[in-house]
């Protein structure tokens, strides 16, 4: 009988720390920093979608597989909206989805602290990117707080111009089950 309680009780534990979660947008946000004629400009995309498994106490089972919609930049100027939506930067009529899909997740040494890696797409290209998140409890999921910096050339984003190569994302994923 003792086995069976703490059988019970162990399945019920485990099933409220582990679990799957949809990205919402409601409370998320995808935000972008980058340098134009030396001013940072910012800018943010909304339309997020995919499936996230998170288990704190077993970060390498965790995966997650999450897109957003490139139609949706908002840098709040409508007419460089509309520019960065053009082929040569985003594209959005041939790539309508940025996308990442996790291949690891792994503990820090920071307390708290998780490493995520995985493959970003944007337009035809795939990189790996691994950059530091945390994860906290918030009502009935998680939420996601992580950073990273990329070279939008690497991603065929734009040619040469006046704005840096280098740019900064973050991210603030709410996970709802």
């Amino acid at each position: 009988m003792k086995i069976l309680v703490l059988s019970v009780l162990t399945l019920f534990t485990t099933s409220i720390v582990f679990g799957q979660y949809k990205p919402a947008d409601q409370g998320s946000t995808v935000q972008f920093k980058i340098k134009n004629f030396g001013f940072t400009v910012g800018g943010s995309f909304t339309g997020l979608k995919g499936e996230m498994t998170f288990d704190p106490n077993n970060p390498s089972a965790s995966s997650f597989d999450v897109s957003i919609d490139a139609n949706t930049i908002n840098t709040d100027n409508d007419m460089r909206d509309n520019h960065l939506r053009e082929e040569s930067y985003f594209d959005v009529k041939n790539f309508p989805r940025i996308h990442f899909v996790s291949t690891k997740v792994t503990s820090s040494n920071k307390k708290g602290v998780l490493i995520m890696t995985g493959n970003l797409t944007i337009k035809k290209t795939t990189k790996e990117v691994s950059f530091p998140f945390t994860a906290t409890p918030a009502d009935d999921g998680y939420l996601f707080n992580g950073s990273f910096k990329l070279n939008r050339r690497d991603f065929g984003v734009g040619g040469s111009s006046t704005i840096s190569d280098n740019l900064e994302v973050e991210l603030n994923i709410v996970g709802k089950k």
